[in-house]
């Protein structure tokens, strides 16, 4: 991912030094599994722990001038560490293939990706909260079809987000555990050179379990299910993304991303205050819900394995994970700052006369012995004076002689109460966010 959408935290994860560190992890691992079973000695282990050493940038193009000639990166890596280490090196990799060290060291990676996205989703998630307590009773029309249709909250239209969000971090969690195994069992999985128990120890060394069967590589469906979680993740932050920009549009204007001072909206406009960071977040989501594709596509392989995989991973693992992390500090930090206009959300509730409560006035005369098809011809009715004369509803409803039979002016004033609608948000927000919400 380009840095313009990424964050160091993350992106340093995906570093060519991070990446070797991380084989370097996984074969003195290895190593200490083949000691404990007497299939390698104790001095060759301390010998390469005290000369592997760490990885810099000009020892990752070291490695990749290797790769040029071998072209094979797994071998130019070992080939490097045992100029580095000597004779104690050829103890490093026995009995193991290429996957053994690219899929546990992938699947640290994934791990700790997962543990900082998880971070991310608390923030968002507190953000979402700190909005939803305050606004919890800040009435706005609802709308359906992008037409108004009853009164609402903005806070129960972010207690639904923050429920949301609270199934993208279960998904998240699971993916984590899922993908957190590593294989140490050779060319095609059947520890023909090496053991279980070299594996087990291994792999608890380096915060892993075990897959508990593998062929050459650890199964793929483990990795979809990881890019699947982060493209759900995405697809949720791309709605309220979505939410924000239709409720900036001028005409709504009841809510709006930060705008702060010396920030322009327009080379040529100057009035202009755009949703940028919301647009911004619609489009890295479509990225997200692509590179969860590319996974799926990985899941066949030929028999033990193919390589197929390999360039769609080396491109999404870190694109992926690079674009969630970013997605969600950026979703974060709008909604931390996200300017609300309650005044705005009741005066566009009110503007089309009270028609939002048309459904309690059919209720009501339900209630009164009308037949529902009769009283739901009698309200639209009225309803539609709205739209087409600018009448009031309140007015075209108390001025319909067939209505007044069954309704009088208090009774149909009664059905024009906000109090009906946010009667039940105490009990949601207890349900969302625990008692005392």
């Amino acid at each position: 991912m380009i840095p313009r959408y990424s964050r160091p935290e993350m992106a340093s994860l995906w570093t060519a030094e991070a990446r070797l560190r991380r084989w370097r992890d996984v074969e003195l691992a290895a190593l200490e599994g083949l000691v404990r079973e007497g299939l390698a000695p104790a001095a060759a282990l301390a010998d390469c722990r005290a000369r592997a050493g760490e990885f810099t940038a000009e020892d990752a193009r070291a490695i990749d001038d290797i790769e040029k000639v071998t072209k094979h990166d797994v071998i130019a890596f070992l080939t490097f560490l045992e100029r580095r280490i000597g004779p104690s090196a050829r103890y490093l990799h026995m009995g193991m293939t290429s996957s053994d060290v690219l899929d546990t060291a992938l699947g640290m990676t994934l791990r700790d990706a997962s543990d900082l996205l998880l971070q991310g989703v608390d923030r968002v998630q507190a953000a979402v909260k700190r909005l939803a307590v305050a606004h919890k009773r800040t009435p706005m029309v609802g709308r359906s079809h992008g037409i108004h249709a009853e009164p609402t909250t903005f806070g129960w239209k972010l207690a639904i987000w923050y429920d949301e969000l609270a199934r993208a971090r279960r998904r998240l969690e699971a993916a984590r555990a899922s993908i957190s195994v590593g294989k140490v069992s050779g060319a095609v999985g059947t520890f023909a050179h090496l053991s279980p128990g070299v594996e087990a120890h291994a792999c608890a060394l380096l915060g892993m379990l075990p897959a508990p069967a593998s062929s050459q590589i650890v199964q793929r469906d483990r990795h979809a299910e990881y890019f699947t979680a982060l493209a759900l993740l995405g697809s949720s932050v791309e709605k309220f993304a979505v939410e924000i920009r239709h409720l900036q549009r001028t005409e709504v204007r009841e809510v709006e991303e930060p705008f702060t001072p010396g920030q322009k909206g327009s080379s040529a406009m100057p009035h202009k205050r755009n949703p940028v960071l919301s647009e911004n977040l619609t489009g890295l989501s479509r990225l997200l819900r692509g590179y969860s594709l590319s996974a799926m596509e990985d899941v066949a392989l030929w028999h033990e394995r193919d390589i197929s995989h390999s360039s769609v991973e080396r491109v999404i693992g870190p694109d992926a994970t690079v674009t969630a992390d970013f997605m969600l500090h950026r979703l974060a930090g709008m909604l931390e700052n996200l300017r609300v206009y309650p005044d705005r959300m009741r005066h566009n509730l009110d503007a089309l006369g009270g028609v939002v409560h048309s459904q309690a006035v059919l209720l009501e005369l339900a209630r009164r012995g009308l037949d529902r098809q009769a009283a739901y011809e009698l309200v639209q009715r009225c309803a539609m004076r709205v739209y087409d004369e600018g009448v009031g509803f309140e007015q075209a409803l108390a001025s319909d002689a067939e209505l007044g039979r069954h309704l009088a002016r208090e009774e149909l004033a009664a059905c024009f109460s906000l109090e009906v609608h946010l009667r039940h948000v105490d009990a949601v927000f207890a349900r969302v966010f625990g008692p005392g919400a």
